[in-house]
């Protein structure tokens, strides 16, 4: 009986690299312009989000320094 689960286990692990490899050839994968501007535009969104965060965290600092000050 454990020979068998074995040989299951088995099959199922080649089975499942094969079904990754399969999907692994569907994919359209970018091209370096696409791949750039795509790259830039992450960028990009990180930073202003970022700015963002930090120009709300100094403004909410400073209200609360003079709340607590009062």
């Amino acid at each position: 009986m454990a020979a068998e689960t074995v040989k299951k286990k088995r099959k199922s692990i080649k089975k499942f690299f094969k079904e990754i490899k399969s999907e692994l050839k569907k994919v359209i994968w970018p091209n370096r312009e696409q791949l750039i501007n795509n790259t830039v535009s992450v960028l990009l969104a990180c930073f202003i989000i970022g700015a963002i965060i930090w120009i709300a965290d100094w403004a909410l600092l400073g209200i609360v320094t003079n709340t607590l000050a009062k």
